[in-house]
């Protein structure tokens, strides 16, 4: 049964999270929907591919789903799709997908499984869920989208009754051609490692290191500042931590970092702040249709 409801509603007011953050925020208002029905997949994976293949230093893969201008996999289908949706024009202009338990049993295992030995997590798998492929569009990356994403998230979990939430964050392979290919993997690399690694018994292992000409990450140079990306600043504040070296995914150019948050160990003045968008607890019936 294909279903889509409302997450948070934009009269939920985005002025309530801004004001959190320190003051309003004005300008459009969205939307956060959840969703399952083949419409709205559809419009996930075209903004996917829009954003995908404009960003800096990632490259799309030669897919049957590129060539019609969509990013699309075996696991959308078994996934709950969250989408901001700008109100004004109506236009869907960030999205993200949630893979549960049963949603991965029904794929034949997670997403990050195709990347890293993950049986680290197999004592968390009952209540974990996986997070994957979260893009905005350029022209609305602006904090009251952050924080209505981040706010979903948690909603998503409290609903469901779920605990963990898993996936993985992509550093671009080259983000600057004045950067060597790899170098500011490393830098974030050795960044989150020092600062937010996960306990031993969680430690996953990629099965495709990053390798550049012949040489692993510590032997590639770092830039002299580190650029964490933007969506693994937002899981380290939660209090997420990494889960090991990261993987190489040569269909993306990237670098792969998996990333795992105890929602019960979240750092609780930033769950509040996310939190003051409004209860969120009226997910609706589609999360429960796995």
């Amino acid at each position: 049964m294909s279903t889509a409801s409302v997450l948070i509603a934009a009269d939920q007011s985005i002025s309530d999270v801004a004001e959190g953050a320190g003051g309003a925020l004005p300008g459009p208002r969205y939307t956060l929907l959840l969703s399952n029905d083949p419409a709205d997949i559809d419009a996930v994976q075209r903004l996917r591919y829009d954003v995908f293949s404009s960003e800096p230093g990632f490259q799309l893969a030669s897919t049957p789903a590129a060539f019609e201008g969509r990013d699309a996999d075996r696991f959308d289908e078994h996934c709950d799709h969250l989408l901001v949706r700008e109100d004004t024009s109506g236009d869907v202009v960030g999205c993200y997908r949630m893979l549960p338990p049963p949603g991965a049993i029904a794929a034949g295992g997670l997403y990050s499984a195709t990347e890293f030995d993950i049986s680290g997590l197999d004592a968390l798998r009952p209540q974990l869920v996986e997070m994957g492929r979260a893009v905005v569009r350029g022209d609305h990356r602006n904090g009251a989208v952050v924080l209505l994403m981040w706010a979903g998230i948690l909603a998503y979990l409290d609903r469901c009754d779920y605990t963990y939430v898993t996936g993985c964050i992509s550093v671009p392979m080259q983000d600057n051609p004045e950067h060597a290919p790899g170098s500011q993997v490393r830098a974030v690399r050795d960044f989150v490692m020092k600062r937010h690694a996960a306990a031993p018994e969680h430690t996953v292992r990629p099965y495709n290191p990053v390798v550049v000409d012949g040489m692993g990450l510590d032997d590639i140079k770092p830039p002299a500042k580190v650029q964490v990306p933007a969506l693994m600043r937002g899981y380290l504040r939660l209090g997420a931590k990494v889960l090991g070296e990261p993987a190489h995914d040569p269909d993306f150019g990237v670098a792969d970092f998996m990333a795992l948050l105890n929602k019960d160990e979240a750092d609780v003045r930033y769950l509040k702040r996310l939190r003051s968008v409004g209860a969120a607890s009226e997910i609706g019936a589609a999360a429960g249709q796995e």
